[in-house]
């Protein structure tokens, strides 16, 4: 797990968000898998996940399979 000076995990956010873009998810890779928060609130909840359920997870986005129809 990347993390920084502090000894906190470093999140980063997707290329793809803008800078005004408040709802955005942060996302930083572990060990055992990945873990997500909301962008900027750093007492927020983290979702954790299995480095399988974070392979289904980029699958299924590369794959479409979450497009809007």
């Amino acid at each position: 797990m990347r993390k920084s000076h502090t000894d906190r995990p470093v999140f980063r956010k997707s290329s793809y968000s803008g800078a005004a873009n408040s709802n955005c998810v942060e996302v930083t890779l572990t060990d055992e898998g990945a873990d997500m928060k909301v962008e900027g609130e750093d007492g927020s909840a983290v979702l954790h996940f299995t480095a399988e359920e974070w392979t289904a997870f980029v699958t299924g986005v590369l794959n479409r399979e979450f497009d809007r129809p």
